[in-house]
C-alpha cells in the first residue's frame, strides 16, 4: 500500500457503506461489493486491491458487528448481527456507525471517545 492517507478513515467509509446498501440481518454482502463501492466514493488509494482492506473486514467481525458466514480466496460473505444506527460523535465531529450490541465508543481510530 502506498502512502495514500484518506480524508475520512476507512474503518467509516466501509462501515458507512454496510448501513448504506446493507443494513439488515437478513442480507448476505461480500467484502468485494464493499470494496467496489469504496472505490466508487473517491477518498481511497487507486492502487489497493481488495487485499489490502482485509485488515478493516476481519476487524469488523472481531467488533461483533458481522459475522464472516464463509470464504472463498479473497471473498467474504458477510452478515451483520444487529442492526446498525448512526451515531454523531462530538468529540470528533464525525457520525459514526456502530451495531445496537457493539460498546459505545467512536470507531475513529484517532478519536476512540466514548459515545
Amino acid at each position: 500500500m502506498s502512502d495514500f492517507t484518506p480524508i475520512t478513515p476507512i474503518e467509516l467509509q466501509i462501515r458507512k457503506i454496510i448501513f448504506e446498501k446493507f443494513n439488515d440481518i437478513d442480507t448476505n454482502f461480500t467484502n468485494d461489493e464493499v470494496f467496489e463501492l469504496l472505490k466508487q466514493n473517491g477518498d481511497f488509494d487507486p492502487s489497493w486491491i481488495v487485499d489490502d482492506t482485509e485488515s478493516f473486514f476481519n476487524e469488523l467481525c472481531n467488533s461483533g458487528l458481522v459475522r464472516n458466514i464463509g470464504q472463498n480466496f479473497t471473498t467474504m460473505y458477510l452478515k451483520l448481527f444487529d442492526p446498525i444506527e448512526k451515531i454523531h460523535c462530538n468529540a470528533c465531529n464525525q457520525d459514526i456507525y456502530l451495531g445496537s450490541s457493539e460498546d459505545r465508543i467512536c470507531i475513529n481510530p484517532s478519536c476512540k471517545s466514548p459515545i
